[in-house]
């Protein structure tokens, strides 16, 4: 009985012996790295920071009343487009004439005022002689007399002058509201019957072909970023578009959020009228296609969610190699360099830009060379970086 016992128990420990080998030579099968071999090759190489944002209208005005009165009739509603010099809303132009009149008087009263007083004072100086040596040869005018005449009549042409100023202005400005641009109508403010003053904003016009969009750069890449530099804008309602941007303001203060430290970016988005202008050049070939395929019929609609790539460096026609084929040590780049022998060696390279998956090399690599990459240090792309992270757009290729 102890016999089979035994017997029975070493079975077992056999058997989890081997299951435990089999595991064990598994698991170092699953684990171990696979090397890939990639050829070097030239490429373009574009270092952009992205973050993420919504599509806001950059061209909004309020448009008000240049006089105060009553409002006759508003001429449009909201969500309506118009043209430039369309007539939006006006007032009751009784009360305007009304007041044209009273400054056409009033300066008539200022004409009258400034005669009166310039004929006063001739009559006065005419009562006043002086001989040929200077002296007053008669008077029958007192001297102060005559100096508060000539008193008078700058007076009177103080109010002339000011009575001319109040009806140019009164006739500059107009009893209505006019569309200074095509655009379509965000909000209406006032209603027929209101009474308004003079600034009342009557109605809200927007253009609906300006576009921007404010991001938060992390203070890590905010001094990569100069006004007036490239961008593009992904929207991610229509995958595969892209728009031309432009950087028009960098915030000089931070904006704080539990500690972390970022700075708002503005960009203005290229329009759409212009960017298919481009692509039918391009497709007459006095330009480049444009690479996004833009519906005819898609329009771009404040608070459309965003991704912005603002480009901060751009080589064209550079050796590149994956960011996983180099190690480094003290400060120097190395790669593992395959030999016409299928030998391996180790290379100093100097490198240049870089992006989150593949670097720029300067020195000590030709083109056509072949080059180890780790498996678990190879980047893999992805459809969509973090804010502030960097990508290479439309690059690829590399392989054995």
């Amino acid at each position: 009985m102890v016999m089979k016992v035994l017997k029975m128990v070493l079975i077992t420990l056999v058997l989890c012996s081997i299951s435990v080998l089999s595991l064990s030579c598994a698991s170092k099968s699953e684990s171990a790295p696979q090397n890939q071999v990639v050829t070097v090759q030239r490429g373009d190489l574009t270092v952009d920071i992205t973050a993420s944002g919504n599509l806001a209208l950059s061209l909004k005005e309020d448009l008000a009343f240049e006089m105060a009165g009553t409002v006759e009739e508003v001429l449009v509603e909201e969500g309506e487009s118009v043209e430039k010099g369309q007539v939006l809303a006006k007032l009751d132009t009784s009360e305007w004439d009304n007041e044209l009149t009273k400054l056409e008087l009033a300066l008539l009263d200022a004409e009258i005022n400034l005669e009166n007083a310039e004929l006063a004072l001739e009559q006065a100086e005419e009562d006043t002689s002086t001989s040929i040596t200077g002296d007053i040869a008669s008077k029958t005018t007192d001297p102060k007399e005559i100096d508060i005449l000539e008193l008078k009549v700058k007076l009177a042409e103080a109010r002339l002058e000011d009575a001319q100023e109040a009806l140019d202005e009164a006739k500059k400005a107009s009893p209505e509201v006019v569309a200074p641009f095509d655009g379509f109508i965000t909000t209406v403010n006032v209603e027929g019957g209101d009474d308004i003053l003079k600034g009342t904003v009557a109605v809200t016009l927007a253009d609906p072909n300006k576009f921007e969009a404010d991001i938060l750069v992390s203070e890590t890449d905010i001094l990569q970023i100069k006004l007036g530099g490239n961008a593009s804008v992904q929207v991610d309602a229509m995958q595969g578009m892209s728009l031309p941007a432009k950087v028009t303001h960098i915030s000089p203060t931070a904006t704080i959020q539990s500690g972390v430290v970022n700075y708002k970016v503005k960009v203005e988005v290229q329009s759409l009228e212009t960017v298919m202008q481009e692509r039918q050049q391009g497709q007459g070939g006095q330009q480049q296609q444009m690479p996004a395929m833009i519906p005819a019929d898609f329009q771009l609609r404040e608070g459309l969610t965003i991704t912005v790539s603002i480009i901060v460096e751009q080589k064209t026609g550079v050796l590149l190699i994956p960011n996983g084929a180099i190690t480094s040590q003290k400060g120097q780049s190395y790669v593992q360099v395959i030999l016409p022998t299928g030998a391996t060696e180790q290379r100093a390279i100097q490198t240049g830009i870089s992006n989150w998956q593949y670097t720029e090399v300067t020195s000590g690599l030709s083109e056509g060379e072949k080059v180890v990459v780790l498996q678990g240090t190879t980047t893999t792309p992805t459809t969509q970086q973090p804010a502030g992270g960097i990508r290479i757009p439309g690059m690829g290729g590399f392989g054995q």
